[in-house]
């Protein structure tokens, strides 16, 4: 049984609270994949070391990745009572124990309050990002599904971005 908590858009306000490190991959990441058995192996010491540790599938929560505007990817931040810090450096289970029982994290700059996870501007690119998964799916329908040429769903979406222009224009 695994010691890493699965944090997903209903439950990642978890991290606001308490101490965590939180892990952003994607399941095809070969980057991702080398992490995972040390990601594992520091989720087993994270009672000791006092805090817990979190991951987020970027596949499965495109809001989360826009909340915490993730780019790169294994993506690790450090939380502590709702204080966010990127982490960024060695991915080594003894450098990753070090940062905490150190507490190397009070080094390192504090993600800005207008670009915290937890601020509305990051709010609305949770949204953003949401929305795109959304109109992937809708094309993905359109071509896989209905069978729709490729270009035919561009036209489509061109044409729905031109209508909702129009209509808030008016």
């Amino acid at each position: 049984r695994s010691s890493v908590r699965v944090l997903c858009g209903s439950n990642w306000s978890l991290v606001l609270q308490g101490q965590w490190m939180l892990e952003f991959y994607a399941p095809w990441c070969p980057a991702c994949q080398q992490l995972e058995a040390t990601w594992e192996s520091f989720a087993k010491e994270s009672e000791r070391l006092g805090i817990t540790v979190g991951k987020v599938d970027v596949t499965q929560e495109p809001g989360l990745s826009g909340r915490f505007f993730v780019t790169t990817l294994p993506t690790i931040y450090h939380a502590n009572d709702g204080v966010f810090r990127r982490y960024r450096g060695s991915r080594t289970l003894e450098d990753l124990q070090g940062y905490i029982l150190e507490r190397k994290w009070e080094a390192v700059e504090p993600v800005a309050g207008w670009k915290s996870p937890s601020s509305i501007m990051m709010h609305g690119m949770a949204g953003l990002f949401h929305f795109s998964g959304w109109i992937r799916q809708i094309h993905n329908y359109l071509t896989g599904t209905l069978g729709v040429h490729v270009w035919i769903s561009y036209a489509i979406f061109i044409l729905a971005t031109l209508l909702i222009g129009l209509l808030l224009g008016l």
